[in-house]
């Protein structure tokens, strides 16, 4: 009897996925570890892999279509089995879909709605976000389907090698980019080379892709028009084309909804000098040349931001209902344009632990994390976990502005340009260049008072930024 692949849940949040593509066709042969299909959520874009060999007798959910959790995408027939002509009712499951959601914390797979699929997805080894309970699924216990998956991923992990654990696809990864396994430590648990492993080890450029543009998939099933079709679909109905939301447009309405509603926003703006700041990232970036790493004036905001919360922790926190979360590590979200062949929208990468890093290294992680949101997605661990947030429209000429909190957040800075114009220097007008930031803050956890000592903080670190090097 065939084995059903069903939609998981990746998150306490997602109530069905969109399969983007299909990487096999049915007749096809797949063997452990494969990718067979890139899945859309309400959060990301991932990678569906099957746990077992066998055949894909039949693909159930065209490209393009969005299915609830836990519904049947495809039947897979096991070695020596002909299922092409049974339904999907005849199908055994290898697993509840629910149940096996309480993988979401596992280091490689994100709970496979059945034994025979997991999707990947960096290790969850850090709390969830803050605010919000990691979720622990529907049941502990592993059922049936469980323990065969479990069996599946031993044998994967002890395969070529006997001794080396390698995750089904890092093992994929380092066979394509011709990695000797031998030479990688494994990041997950027990020394287990995982899929972040392999990607670590590889030019960016190199990267497999782990997912085509949503809007590019979608268009080919007429279910979200890219661009290109959008406008032609406006000109043929005299200006007005409907477009469907994707799951991920979808989210980012309903929590921005949500934010505006349950938070009590306020706004306090500030001026900054920021001529001290420009001719040092100049000059920086000129010793730095031939190194590949470039500084960006938001690199040196977002250090700033994170050193300043030593003296004003409360407003790196969140609100828990009867008390107030003040978190420990400053974990900087950074708000990303998505282009209009992903959707468009924003979503927030965020860099951990910002007060303890350098700006090179803050550079380096921005800029990461910038490329792969907008080429192959972020995953929920890059998405989540964020204690406070930046959004800078300054290289769009944007001089000043205000945004909606990023929940669970207790506040977000809004970045303007930094702009060139005549200004007051010991009593005399000169050239000098200004930015005007916005706090954004959530009043039921920062006060007007504490908004502007932090923002006198942060002005502080910007106007004499060799503070920001030590």
């Amino acid at each position: 009897m065939p084995i059903e692949i069903t939609m998981p849940r990746l998150s306490d949040t997602m109530q069905s996925g969109t399969i983007l593509k299909w990487n096999v066709t049915e007749g096809e042969k797949v063997s452990s570890g494969q990718v067979v299909a890139d899945i859309e959520t309400d959060k990301a874009t991932m990678e569906l892999s099957v746990y077992d060999d066998g055949t894909l007798a039949k693909i159930l959910v065209p490209e393009g279509q969005a299915v609830d959790v836990g519904s049947v995408i495809a039947l897979l027939a096991e070695p020596g089995e002909d299922a092409s002509s049974l339904p999907a009712g005849a199908a055994r499951r290898g697993g509840d879909a629910t149940r096996a959601a309480g993988r979401t914390g596992d280091s490689e797979g994100a709970g496979g709605g059945a034994a025979t699929a997991t999707m990947e997805t960096p290790r969850k080894d850090r709390p969830s976000a803050p605010g919000r309970p990691a979720s622990a699924g529907a049941g502990s216990g592993a059922g049936a389907g469980a323990g065969d998956a479990s069996k599946h991923d031993r044998a994967a992990d002890e395969g070529a090698g006997g001794r080396q654990r390698v995750s089904p696809v890092a093992r994929r990864l380092a066979e394509e980019h011709g990695l000797d396994l031998a030479h990688i430590a494994g990041s997950g648990p027990s020394g287990r080379i995982i899929k972040r492993d392999i990607l670590a080890a590889v030019d960016a450029a190199q990267e497999t892709q782990a997912a085509v543009p949503p809007s590019a998939a979608l268009a080919r099933s007429g279910s979200a028009p890219g661009a290109g079709v959008i406008q032609a679909l406006a000109v043929a109905s005299g200006g007005t084309a409907k477009v469907p939301l994707s799951g991920m447009r979808q989210t980012i309405a309903r929590r921005l909804v949500e934010s505006k509603q349950t938070m009590p926003h306020y706004e306090v703006a500030v001026t900054f000098a920021v001529d001290e700041l420009l001719s040092l990232r100049s000059d920086l970036n000129r010793r730095l040349e031939g190194s590949g790493i470039r500084l960006s004036l938001n690199d040196f905001i977002v250090r700033a931001c994170a050193l300043a919360m030593a003296h004003h922790p409360q407003v790196n926190a969140s609100w828990g209902g009867d008390h107030i979360l003040v978190h420990g590590d400053v974990n900087v979200g950074v708000a990303i344009a998505l282009p209009p062949e992903r959707g468009g929208g924003l979503v927030v990468g965020v860099v951990r632990q910002v007060d303890r890093k350098s700006l090179r290294t803050i550079s380096e992680e921005a800029k990461s994390l910038a490329e792969k949101a907008r080429t192959r997605g972020l995953s929920m661990d890059e998405m989540s976990g964020s204690t406070f947030t930046i959004s800078n429209l300054g290289m769009y000429g944007v001089d000043h502005f205000t945004a909606i909190i990023n929940p669970p957040n207790a506040a977000i800075l809004a970045v303007g340009a930094a702009i060139e114009r005549p200004v007051v220097r010991d009593g005399a007008v000169v050239p000098g260049h200004e930015m005007t930031v916005t706090l954004c803050s959530d009043h039921r956890i920062v006060d007007g008072a504490m908004a502007a000592a932090y923002l006198q903080s942060v002005r502080e670190l910007v106007e004499s930024p060799a503070l920001l090097l030590v």
